[in-house]
């Protein structure tokens, strides 16, 4: 027989046994792809095919300027004009005709963007601006104009915010509310008091993701939303609480989201851009770039299918908006969202990995980790993050003890709701004007426009050093631009823009 020992020795092993069960079936979950979405993908990209492309592009690069709805005679400002949705509208205005001179960038600093620091781009009007300060806005609003633009209608292409998509904490929610809520509200008020009929604003198709349910029955087919399609169904129906976004990021971008719709009116007509998931187009993006900075990237999502979309693509779906805007038929279009993508179906995030590693003059390897261990660490993150905000005795350790550094930090449970399927739909936006869509088609897929990032950085790399030692240049992405922002504080705002120059 056996003794009490034993009998606990058998218990303690059999709960073992039986949690590391259950972490196998939730790591075998987390790392399939359901068939509804593998039959939506398109097929992989092979090294001859990435080539191929490439050796396209090197030669004939895409010049999307006859695709661009006509210039209109009117003068713009672009908030977060120095970044990536932001650049490029301010480019494809510059493109279609737009006089430097009738464009301003509001933007707490100077674009790092190679494209945005040479040719006509370098004569258009910057005005460091501190949204989250009504003070600071008005200020920019009211900066007078050249002669040849002071009396052209306005319109306003709003793209500033900050994005820390992993946190969702309640504690952490009072810096994106006061950027991207605060900061929304002071530039609708801005705009409207300066005259402005249109304004445009990029949002975000985060805001459609439910969380996923990543703890699940063991018998369980797959995690709860771990497929979802990224439309504007939410938008008619109420508000969420925070609570019911994966993110502080997407709760935020929702709140920004309705106040821009909700001041619809005649005389000054409103609505947004839904971006799909992944927004990428330019080495300083956190989609393309980021990987593209690294030697040895760890992920887990190497077949999680996405459909993303190029920031120039973003920005030709705004002129898009603007041109439906400034009708008067802009009552069926305007005060609503619209979700865009690339022009063709998703892909995985192996295909963009393919694309770096066969394409970058740098060496780059992934390393695949079992997400369930992810999922564990990202519990423990979030844990450790929030310990300053907990009762005593937890407080004071989070006081003690130091602040997480490096990628780590980012990794929280919120991450494995933005890196699971999403498949936007271009469906609305892509109708005709006269059916109630924008007429949105992207000037170039999701194999052009990342093969020609790589073009891009290979070209910004020509000079670094080669081999063992060699060197990459530095890039200030959205993310590490936020986190400088949150760490100076309000105040610091305009010293980081300072910095940046």
């Amino acid at each position: 027989m056996f003794s009490g020992d034993h009998w606990a020795s058998w218990a303690l092993t059999s709960v073992a046994l039986a949690i590391l069960a259950y972490l196998v079936r939730v790591n075998q979950q987390l790392s399939g792809t359901p068939e509804e979405v593998t039959r939506l993908a398109g097929p992989r990209w092979t090294p001859d095919l990435l080539k191929k492309t490439y050796e396209r592009l090197e030669k004939n690069p895409i010049d999307y300027t006859d695709k661009l709805p006509p210039k209109l005679d009117r003068r713009y400002v672009i908030t977060g004009g120095s970044g990536l949705v932001g650049g490029y509208i301010v480019l494809q205005l510059l493109a279609r005709g737009t006089p430097p001179a009738h464009i301003r960038i509001l933007d707490i600093r100077r674009s790092e963007r190679s494209d945005m620091n040479s040719g006509p781009a370098v004569d258009v009007d910057f005005v460091r601006t501190d949204i989250t300060s009504r003070a600071s806005v008005d200020a920019a609003f009211s900066r007078p104009w050249p002669a040849s633009a002071a009396k052209l209608p306005l319109t306003v292409f709003h793209t500033a915010a900050v994005i820390l998509a992993s946190d969702r904490s309640a504690h952490g929610y009072a810096f994106p509310e006061s950027v991207n809520v605060k900061g929304t509200a002071n530039l609708l008020a801005a705009a409207k008091a300066a005259g402005a009929s249109v304004f445009s604003s990029t949002s975000s198709a985060s805001i459609a993701i439910r969380p996923v349910g990543t703890w699940v029955a063991p018998w369980a087919k797959e995690p709860k939303h771990f497929f979802q399609i990224l439309d504007t169904q939410d938008f008619k129906l109420p508000p969420r609480k925070r609570e019911g976004y994966f993110g502080n990021y997407p709760a935020s971008k929702a709140a920004a989201e309705r106040l821009v719709c909700g001041a619809d009116e005649d005389g000054f007509r409103t609505g947004a851009i839904r971006p799909a998931n992944g927004v990428y187009g330019n080495p300083t993006d956190n989609t393309v770039g980021d990987p593209l900075s690294r030697s040895v990237m760890p992920t887990w999502v190497s077949h999680i299918v996405q459909s993303f979309v190029h920031g120039a693509n973003v920005a030709i779906a705004h002129l898009h908006h603007e041109a439906v805007l400034v009708q008067p038929s802009a009552t069926t279009h305007s005060g609503r969202p619209f979700v865009v993508t690339d022009p063709n179906p998703p892909i995985s995030y192996g295909d963009l990995y393919s694309s770096i590693r066969v394409l970058s003059r740098h060496s780059f390897t992934t390393v695949s980790l079992p997400p369930v261990l992810l999922l564990l660490i990202s519990h423990f993150v979030e844990f450790y993050s929030d310990l300053p905000y907990q009762p005593f005795p937890f407080s004071i350790l989070g006081k003690l003890l130091p602040s997480l550094k490096g990628d780590v930090r980012h990794l929280k449970p919120g991450i494995f709701s933005i890196t699971t399927h999403l498949i936007g739909s271009n469906s609305e936006s892509s109708k005709p004007v006269a059916e109630g869509g924008l007429g949105y088609q992207g000037v170039m897929t999701t194999l052009e426009g990342m093969v020609l990032e790589v073009l891009e950085w290979n070209r910004e790399h020509e000079n670094f050093g080669e081999g063992e030692g060699k060197t990459k240049k530095a890039y200030t992405t959205s993310i590490s631009l936020a986190e400088t922002i949150k760490q100076l504080g309000t105040v610091g705002h305009q010293v980081a823009a300072s910095s940046a120059e």
